[in-house]
C-alpha cells in the first residue's frame, strides 16, 4: 500500500479539537486554545467537548460523531486530541475512514490516542504525530510544543539525545510506530494491532506496576512483536509502581532483559511520553535512527 501524508498546515488553517476519551472542562482547555491561535491556527471546536457521561467526554456516539465530522469535513487540516485517559478504543471501530484516507489530515495526541495511531498505520499507512495534548499544553516545556509545531509546519524531525548506560548499539532506516505500553497490550489480538517486523518500535508508560510493565512485554513477546524489529526507542517510564514484595527491576531493566536475546538496536530514557518535555515523533515515516554515543533519529529522503 502506497504511504499517503497529511499536508503540511499553513497559516489561517482551521484545526479541530475533540475529545475521543475522558471529559474535560472548557476551563481546563482555554490556555491551549489560546496558544494554538498564537500559532495562526483557526481553531474549531467538536459538537460535544464538553459533554459528560460518567469520566467520558459524552456518549460514544457522541465522541465518534465529532471524530467523524473533524475527519470528513475538508476545511479541517488537522486534528489535535485534547486529552487521554481512557475511552478512544469504544469509539475506533464506529469511524468510517474513507474520507481520511483520501484526504489525510494529521491527527496529534499519545497515552490513549496510541489506539489510533496504531489502526491507521496498520490498516491505512498514513503518518500521524505522537506529541503533546491541549490538556498537557500548560506543564509542557516549551520546546516540546515549539517543535510540534515546527514540524506541523512542515519542517523536518531532527534529534540528538543522550546515551543512557543500557543502550545497544546499531544504525538503522525504518518507520517509526507505536506508542503507549499499556494500549499496544490492550490491542494485540485486533485488527488495530501493529505488525511490527522491520520498524522502529516506540513505547512508554504512566503509572504501572512493574510486573506488569513485565507481563505486557511478554505479551508483546509472545504475539511476535519484538522478533524481527528494526529497532526500540524507549521513552519516559514514568512513575512506575512496585508492590510490598519489590519486582527486583526498574522499568528499564525489565525492558534490557526482555529484548536481550535481540540484536536490534535499543534507546532508553528518549523525551517522549507521560513527561513535561514531551518532544513530538512522526509514527508511519522513515527515519534514521543511530544508537551510539548519541542517539540519533531524524527524517530520510
Amino acid at each position: 500500500m502506497k504511504t499517503k501524508q497529511a499536508p503540511n498546515l499553513n497559516p489561517r488553517d482551521a484545526i479541530a479539537l475533540i475529545s475521543t476519551a475522558r471529559k474535560i472542562e472548557k476551563t481546563a482547555l482555554t490556555p491551549s486554545i489560546k496558544m494554538l491561535e498564537s500559532w495562526d491556527l483557526k481553531v474549531k471546536l467538536g459538537e460535544y467537548i464538553f459533554q459528560e457521561q460518567d469520566q467520558f467526554a459524552g456518549s460514544v456516539a457522541q465522541r465518534t460523531s465529532d471524530l467523524q465530522k473533524a475527519l470528513d469535513d475538508k476545511s479541517i487540516k488537522a486534528v489535535f486530541f485534547v486529552r487521554g485517559g481512557y475511552g478512544s478504543i469504544q469509539v475506533v471501530d464506529g469511524i468510517d475512514w474513507t474520507a481520511f484516507q483520501e484526504h489525510p489530515k494529521w491527527l496529534i495526541g499519545f497515552s490513549d490516542i496510541t489506539v489510533f495511531h496504531s489502526h491507521i498505520h496498520q490498516n491505512f499507512k498514513i503518518p500521524t504525530l505522537h506529541a503533546a495534548m491541549p490538556i498537557t499544553f500548560a506543564s509542557n516545556t516549551e520546546t516540546s510544543l515549539y517543535k510540534t509545531r515546527c514540524l506541523l509546519f512542515g519542517e523536518s524531525l531532527t534529534y540528538e539525545v543522550e546515551a543512557h548506560p543500557y543502550n545497544r548499539k546499531g544504525i538503522v532506516e525504518a518507520e517509526m510506530i507505536g506508542g503507549n505500553l499499556s494500549i499496544l497490550y490492550g490491542l494485540l489480538g485486533s485488527e488495530s494491532q501493529l505488525n511490527t517486523k522491520g520498524k522502529i518500535l516506540f513505547i512508554e508508560d504512566l503509572d504501572e506496576y512493574l510486573y506488569h510493565i513485565d507481563r505486557m512485554l511478554y505479551a508483546l513477546k509472545r504475539a511476535g512483536m519484538l522478533k524481527n524489529l528494526a529497532g526500540l526507542l524507549v521513552g519516559g517510564m514514568s512513575d512506575m509502581k512496585d508492590n510490598a514484595i519489590p519486582f527486583g527491576k526498574n522499568a528499564e531493566e525489565i525492558i534490557r532483559d526482555v529484548v536481550s536475546e535481540y540484536n536490534f538496536p535499543v534507546a532508553f530514557n528518549f523525551p517522549a511520553g507521560h513527561i513535561d518535555h514531551n518532544m513530538p515523533l512522526i509514527f508511519g515515516k522513515k527515519l534514521a535512527f543511530e544508537v551510539g554515543k548519541t542517539v540519533k533519529l531524524h527524517e530520510t529522503h
